[in-house]
């Protein structure tokens, strides 16, 4: 019998077999998925509005006032984070003064600090903080022992108002730039903690007078902060342009004013003179603060209350869509409105804000295959729009769970979500399934999780979210 005769059938076979095999793999699928976008008010970290000496879950301000620059007053707290008539927030910010931070000197009132953070973290926030050097009066003074170092007179700057005492004695520099610098050196990178303002001179620690400073003072204040805080991001007042190109130059600082919302408090006094119609908007761009936003958050505060607006200014929607419609256009992140009420016909106005204020991530469009083998890369396109005005400035990555019935597995990705400016980003990659994923079908799930607990952080605008923050798109088919 002829061996060439026996062996080609079983040649022909192979082939088939072979081109089978092949045709299969070909013949794989592309799938194309479009999740369903949501039109709802996100909770998301670092954005929307935030609580003011107060956490969520407490009684707010009434009336047209508010409290600031001394030591929280804890309330009682009965369970319940809904804030009545205010938004929830995942930020609650504190404003105390230098008087409260350094009692003695070089001795910090550190449990002050350690209780806010604990507080925030069980009231499901973050904090942000402020060290203001003073106030604007002799209950608001720099510490006592600060005040008998440098004598009684508290009138420097030529209205007489202002600064409490003269930031150009070098011991100004020297303790409150010592007190930041040592803030930093327990607090920088604190997961707890938000973000600081850069805060140097001025009543309530709002910067007036910071034009007049010399460079070395200048340089000395600005550098407590930039050296000292690395990770947390630092947050300068909108004073002067040197200062403010001078802070920008040390870190990537963001930026915040005190007065959102003023169109005219005191206009009939100062000739017309307004925050929002004059000093903003030339100061933005004056400044040096443009694109600030790019690489460190905008946090803005309101002037008044939104009761003051209501009752005692009587804006109208109107006037309050365009307020709100410039700290869109400024790429806010964050707005304290000093825990006042939101009067009720605005509400709609303030949930519309909230769905643009920060960041506001929508996957449009993932493509990826019907199956993938363990062991080799699972390729995948995809299209995500940022819909809100600013990015994540978090260190929080995009991940992928597959979630089986035998094995659920997180699989991080290089997206850097701070790098999702407003707009369209795509981003197209691969991951690898890990050798000993077990064969079957999985769930395919998306989330943008933070790097060491490895789970969802930030609610996306689409549907599909399940109880552990991830959003399932597909399925998917591991083969071994």
């Amino acid at each position: 019998m002829n061996s060439s005769v026996t062996l080609m059938p079983i040649l022909a076979w192979l082939v088939i077999f072979w081109a089978v095999l092949q045709s299969e793999v070909l013949a794989q699928k592309t799938i194309y998925v479009r999740p369903v976008e949501i039109d709802d008010v996100l909770t998301n970290p670092g954005i929307g509005f935030t609580t003011f000496q107060r956490f969520n879950g407490d009684d707010l301000n009434e009336g047209a006032g508010w409290t600031e620059g001394f030591p929280i007053e804890y309330q009682d707290f009965d369970g319940n984070l809904e804030n009545e008539n205010h938004p929830m927030t995942t930020i609650a910010y504190f404003r105390v003064y230098w008087k409260f931070m350094e009692p003695e000197m070089h001795q910090y009132n550190w449990a002050m600090i350690d209780k806010a953070l604990k507080t925030a973290r069980e009231r499901q926030q973050t904090l942000m903080l402020r060290i203001a050097p003073y106030g604007s009066n002799a209950e608001r003074d720099v510490p006592t022992w600060y005040r008998n170092l440098v004598g009684e007179r508290d009138e420097w700057l030529p209205s007489g108002k202002g600064w409490r005492v003269d930031a150009e004695d070098p011991r100004y520099a020297q303790y409150f730039g010592s007190m930041i610098a040592a803030l930093g050196q327990r607090y920088d990178g604190h997961p707890d903690l938000e973000a600081v303002d850069l805060s140097i001179v001025g009543f309530w620690g709002e910067g007036r007078g910071s034009a007049r400073l010399t460079e070395g003072t200048r340089s000395a204040l600005v550098n407590a902060y930039t050296d000292n805080f690395s990770k947390t991001p630092l947050i300068m007042l909108l004073t002067d342009k040197k200062t403010n190109e001078y802070g920008l130059s040390q870190a990537n600082v963001g930026w915040r004013v005190d007065c959102i919302g003023d169109l005219d408090f005191w206009a009939d006094e100062q000739d017309g003179w307004s925050h929002m119609y004059r000093a903003y908007p030339w100061g933005i761009v004056n400044k040096g603060m443009s694109n600030a936003w790019e690489t460190a958050p905008v946090s803005l505060e309101i002037c008044g209350t939104m009761t003051r607006w209501k009752d005692q200014e009587g804006y109208t929607e109107k006037e309050v869509e365009y307020i709100i419609n410039e700290t869109l256009k400024w790429h806010i992140s964050s707005f304290n409105a000093k825990s006042s009420a939101v009067p009720l016909e605005w509400q709609p106005q303030v949930d519309r804000w909230l769905k643009k204020m920060g960041y506001r991530f929508v996957l449009r469009n993932f493509a990826f295959p019907e199956f993938v083998e363990a062991n080799q890369k699972l390729t995948f396109k995809s299209w995500w729009e940022n819909k809100g005005v600013a990015p994540c400035y978090k260190n929080f990555h995009l991940a992928f769970r597959l979630k089986g019935d035998k094995r659920s597995e997180v699989i991080l990705t290089d997206a850097d979500v701070n790098h999702w400016l407003p707009g369209d980003n795509i981003y197209d990659s691969s991951v690898f399934i890990p050798k000993d994923m077990p064969g079957g079908k999985y769930e395919l799930q998306v989330g943008v999780v933070d790097l060491q607990s490895r789970t969802p952080k930030v609610k996306l605008a689409i549907e599909g979210r399940d109880a552990d923050g991830w959003y399932t798109i597909s399925s998917i088919e591991v083969r071994n």
